[in-house]
C-alpha cells in the first residue's frame, strides 16, 4: 500500500516550541521522532509499503531527517493553504493503489499499526475513537456503520477522528477528483477530510469507520499530548 503523510503545517498550537521546528520531528526519546517512529513501524508491518511525505514548513529539516526510502513532495504554499492543498500536490499517488493518508502528528501503539493501519481494507474508512465524547478536535457522527459527517464544529458526535483515512483504489481515485475540484474552485483553505464529507453529501459516498477506542494513540497538539506520545513510545521500547 501507499502511505501518505501530511506534515506541511506549522504546528502553531504548540508555539513557541514549534517556531523553528516541525512537530513531526518532536523527539519521543533521545533519537526517535514522531514521524520516524510511524514510518519505521509501518515498514515493519508492511514490507511493500511505499511512503510519501508531503512537507511545507521547515521542509529541509524533515527531508534531511527522513532521507531513506521515502518520496518527498513539497507544498510551497503551506502558509496560505490547508491539508487539502498538500494532498492535491500528492494526488498522483491517489490514482495508483490502495492508500492510507496519515496526519503527520499522530502517534500510535504498534498493535494498532499492525492490526489496522497496515491491514488491507476492501472499503473506504476513517479511524475514530468513540471514547472521546467531549473536546474532540475533528469529530465524526455516524449512523449504523457509515459516517454521516465529520467536522471541527460538531457538538454531538460519536467519536474523535484519529487522523487516519484508509482508501481502496477506487475510493482513492474519487477523492483525487474531489480535491482537484475543490482546489480549482479556490477551496484550498479546507481540511482534506472535508472533501470526503462533500463526497458523502454530493454522491451518497459510503464512508465507513473503524473504532480504535481499545488502542493507545494521540495527536500531538498540546503539551499533554506530547507527554502521552512519549508514554506510548516508551512503553514499547
Amino acid at each position: 500500500m501507499t502511505y501518505i503523510f501530511l506534515v506541511a503545517g506549522k504546528g502553531s498550537r504548540l508555539h513557541p516550541l514549534t517556531l523553528n521546528h516541525p512537530k513531526s520531528l518532536y523527539k519521543l526519546d533521545g533519537e526517535v521522532t514522531v514521524l520516524e517512529r510511524m514510518v519505521a513501524l509501518i515498514k515493519k508491518h508492511d514490507s511493500e509499503a511505499e511512503i510519501v511525505i508531503v512537507t511545507g514548513f521547515m521542509s529541509d529539516l524533515i527531508e534531511e531527517k527522513m532521507k531513506e526510502n521515502v518520496h518527498f513532495i513539497r507544498n510551497p504554499f503551506y502558509d496560505v493553504t490547508n491539508s487539502i492543498a498538500s494532498l492535491w500536490f500528492a494526488k498522483d499517488y491517489l490514482n495508483r493503489d490502495d492508500v492510507v493518508i496519515i496526519n503527520g502528528d499522530i502517534v500510535m501503539e504498534e498493535e494498532l499499526i499492525k492490526d489496522i493501519v497496515c491491514s488491507w481494507t476492501e472499503k473506504p474508512m476513517v479511524l475514530l475513537d468513540s471514547s472521546i465524547k467531549t473536546d474532540g478536535d475533528y469529530n465524526v457522527q455516524v449512523e449504523d456503520d457509515v459516517v454521516l459527517v465529520m467536522s471541527k464544529d460538531l457538538n454531538d458526535y460519536y467519536g474523535e477522528y484519529a487522523g487516519v483515512t484508509k482508501l481502496e483504489k477506487e475510493s482513492a481515485h474519487l477523492l483525487s477528483k474531489e480535491i482537484s475540484y475543490m482546489v480549482n474552485n479556490h477551496m484550498h483553505d479546507q481540511w482534506y477530510e472535508n472533501a470526503l464529507v462533500q463526497m458523502i453529501f454530493k454522491t451518497d459516498f459510503k464512508l465507513y469507520y473503524k473504532d480504535i477506542c481499545d488502542y493507545k494513540w494521540t495527536e500531538v497538539d498540546c503539551v499533554s499530548d506530547m507527554l502521552l506520545a512519549k508514554k506510548i513510545h516508551n512503553q514499547e521500547k
